[in-house]
């Protein structure tokens, strides 16, 4: 073979292994840029997850702290209602007429013996413990009620 022909075909040889090894590094360098994007987002993935984790337990928490709040004052409803008949019996509380109005409808005060007039006093104190238990047990509802909405609408607005 000639001389030319070798060099020639060492040359194309030489040429082709180069193309093949730049072909080989570039694709080895594009399967890195796109590994360390896959790495970028699968970070902000997490980090977004890890966030909304935590918002989430921070909001159950919240919820949590309105939902025991809100027992303790049904737990405690019994004992302002039943002081409001302790103190309306011993006189430190005092109705006012209208609401004993209701009362002398059904029977009248000159004719009512002693024990009517007695047991009547004692169901109007009965009935005003009731009310005030009622009134207390809806104020606690709304107020618990309340905190939800502006806990919940406090994580809207941040």
């Amino acid at each position: 073979m000639n001389r030319t022909l070798i060099a020639v075909l060492a040359f194309v040889a030489w040429s082709a292994g180069m193309f093949g090894a730049g072909w080989a590094w570039r694709g080895d360098r594009a399967e890195g840029v796109e590994a360390r994007q896959q790495a970028s987002a699968s970070t902000a993935v997490v980090e977004q997850v890890n966030q909304s984790r935590a918002t989430e337990q921070s909001k159950a928490l919240k919820l949590a702290d309105i939902g025991a709040k809100h027992e303790e004052d049904r737990a405690a409803a019994p004992a302002v209602a039943d002081a409001v008949v302790a103190d309306l019996r011993s006189g430190a509380l005092r109705l006012r007429n209208d609401l004993a109005a209701c009362h002398t409808d059904l029977l009248s005060q000159t004719a009512a013996g002693a024990v009517e007039r007695d047991a009547a006093t004692q169901r109007r104190e009965e009935f005003a413990g009731r009310v005030v238990r009622i009134g207390r047990d809806a104020d606690d509802q709304l107020r618990a009620c309340q905190a939800v909405v502006a806990a919940d609408r406090a994580e809207v607005i941040q």
